[in-house]
């Protein structure tokens, strides 16, 4: 059965990064269910999928929970562990991780453990209800129910139908172009009103300690970012992280951070930069 589990090891990988941000913290979740897997009767189990599913959830559940303290003393924003795109990663590893944009994740951070499972399991891998009340021990009535509220507190759909990548990419390059340039105009014409730029620099790199909210605010705030890094050898190259455009950051040679853009509609509404060196593992 051992080839069993290493099949679905995927989707459980999955399913705990998207519950946890973090793909240590999964890794670790589903090392965890392996052993477990080894000492059960495997002869009373229909669906093996099902089983371990269920067993990654809860484990994840628990996880968070003792998590939120911690992420709650948190200096500044806290921000999911981006996962880019690598070459050398294992395809069906990066095909899960690409479920999730940090747009979604960041935006499940408000909900409670259960919350997210279930909107978790309905919105990004297709359970339906009653599967997942088996796995979360609700009625299928109740998951609904907790879909629906998760939902609408999140209000940010796990996958955006019908987008155009390379679209997106486009404004993104521009954007960087008025950022290089000092062009703080061009650079508003680029995002909505209303964006948000948060930043994750953790305990062990600065960043800003809060929100930058506004399209003028935030050009400037980027404009100035890059000055403070000029003669730094500061690139920023293309990547893909969650199936969002975003840019890796590399200063001398070494990974520095990553930024993520959520784009909509040509104009940038959200932008996500990670630079705490400890979320960073899944980007070099």
């Amino acid at each position: 059965m051992t080839d069993v589990f290493t099949t679905h090891r995927p989707r459980l990988i999955g399913v705990a990064y998207g519950m946890l941000g973090s793909m240590a913290d999964a890794e670790d979740v589903v090392q965890d269910a392996g052993i477990r897997w080894q000492t059960t009767d495997h002869n009373s189990i229909r669906s093996p999928l099902a089983f371990l599913t269920t067993m990654v959830t809860r484990m994840a559940i628990d996880r968070l929970r003792s998590a939120q303290v911690r992420r709650e003393s948190y200096v500044g924003p806290w921000l999911p562990e981006p996962i880019v795109e690598r070459a050398e990663d294992p395809a069906d590893i990066v095909a899960e991780a690409e479920r999730f944009s940090l747009a979604f994740l960041h935006a499940m951070e408000g909900l409670a453990p259960v919350e997210r499972a279930v909107l978790l399991l309905r919105e990004a891998f297709d359970f339906d209800y009653a599967e997942i009340a088996d796995i979360v021990d609700k009625s299928p009535e109740n998951c609904r129910q907790i879909a629906s509220r998760a939902r609408g507190r999140v209000a940010q759909p796990a996958r955006r139908r019908g987008r155009d990548l390379e679209r997106e990419r486009v404004v993104v390059t521009a954007a960087l172009e008025a950022i290089g340039s000092a062009d703080v105009e061009g650079l508003i014409d680029l995002l909505t009103q209303d964006i948000v730029a948060w930043s994750d620099g953790g305990p062990n790199r600065r960043a800003a300690r809060h929100p930058v909210i506004g399209s003028e605010r935030v050009a400037r705030f980027l404009i100035g970012i890059a000055r403070q890094n000029v003669g730094q050898q500061l690139t920023a190259s293309p990547v893909t992280i969650g199936g969002d455009p975003g840019v890796r950051l590399d200063i001398g040679g070494e990974t520095y951070g990553v930024m993520a853009f959520d784009v909509v509609e040509d104009r940038i509404q959200a932008i996500r930069s990670v630079v705490n060196p400890d979320k960073l593992a899944w980007v070099k």
